[in-house]
């Protein structure tokens, strides 16, 4: 990481907060004089908390665990988000950028394989400008930019030589579904475009130091009840427009949330049939690395309102 240039990045970025164009949103409004777009944020960081988390895949947990940072909002707040809790409202601790640099050093001393950060998206000059002030004091970790896919390439590209691992959400194949679900318009091109550029900075292979991720994209999918053709588009997109040798991790952890539990599509939990039909297309188009779940009832949804949210 070059830190002249990456300075002039994050100035760039904070000035974006003046008239915010973060995410495909382009609210436009000046969140450094009070004014609210879709996330409902203001300059401030909101962080709910930080946690060793051993629950990611097995290249970001490893042995010791990932250093995950839990920011407030979201610019998706889909329907069914399990981190509803802290994703659709505006709760935490405020900080500034030196407050957050030294939430990633003390994550770095409790001997984490990395630094993620999760929905990102609208805090990201905060965050990088805090990743800054970290990596000056000694800082050494990667640094995982954990995204919902509804990225804005032009921001992604700013991010070139600070991300080391990027690990975004592929959602949403079908457009309706987006706006549906998430009313995130032309989200398949957006996810494209997004991470075409990040494989483009860090390769289309995870690479590992023991057994741990250095460097690399592994996208994310989580399939929904009913959602089959869905998920085939995504991985068709994916094949054809990113790259076959990305890896992947295919989700079959969705839990109907309090909001959706009547839902006539997202009321229930997905089947087996419904998740291997999924795996096997995958294989079927010629991905390799994939990591996959086990079909269960069991509950998994994260509880923010504890202070160990996935002890279940």
């Amino acid at each position: 990481m070059d830190p002249a240039r990456s300075a002039e990045k994050v100035e760039k970025l904070k000035a974006m907060l003046e008239r915010c164009e973060l995410c495909p949103r382009k609210c436009l409004v000046d969140r450094t004089a009070g004014e609210r777009g879709f996330c409902g944020l203001g300059a401030d960081i909101v962080m709910d908390c930080a946690i060793v988390h051993h629950g990611e895949e097995p290249p970001l947990s490893g042995r010791r665990g990932a250093g995950t940072i839990f920011f407030s909002s979201c610019n998706l707040r889909c329907i069914y988000c399990q981190n509803y809790q802290i994703s659709h409202d505006i709760r935490g601790e405020r900080m500034d950028s030196a407050a957050l640099a030294h939430v990633m050093l003390s994550l770095q001393e409790k001997h984490c394989h990395n630094v993620e950060p999760v929905t990102p998206t609208p805090q990201t000059p905060q965050i990088m400008e805090a990743l800054l002030m970290a990596r000056e004091r000694g800082l050494k970790l990667p640094f995982v930019y954990n995204c919902g896919g509804y990225e804005e390439p032009e921001i992604i590209k700013l991010l070139d030589g600070m991300v080391d691992i990027y690990l975004p959400d592929f959602k949403y194949g079908v457009e309706t579904d987006g706006q549906l679900f998430s009313e995130a318009k032309n989200y398949p091109a957006y996810a494209v475009a997004s991470i075409r550029e990040m494989v483009r900075q860090v390769g289309d292979t995870l690479e590992l130091e023991g057994d741990a991720a250095r460097k690399g994209v592994l996208i994310r999918h989580l399939v929904l009840p009913g959602g089959v053709e869905n998920s085939f588009e995504v991985l068709r997109l994916i094949r054809k427009e990113i790259s076959p040798k990305v890896s992947l991790s295919i989700m079959a952890q969705y839990t109907p949330t309090p909001a959706v539990a009547r839902h006539p599509v997202l009321g229930r939990r997905i089947t087996r049939k419904e998740y291997e039909r999924v795996i096997d297309y995958a294989y079927d188009l010629g991905f390799e690395n994939i990591f996959a779940q086990e079909v269960s009832n069991r509950h998994l949804s994260p509880d923010f309102a504890k202070d160990k949210p996935f002890e279940w």
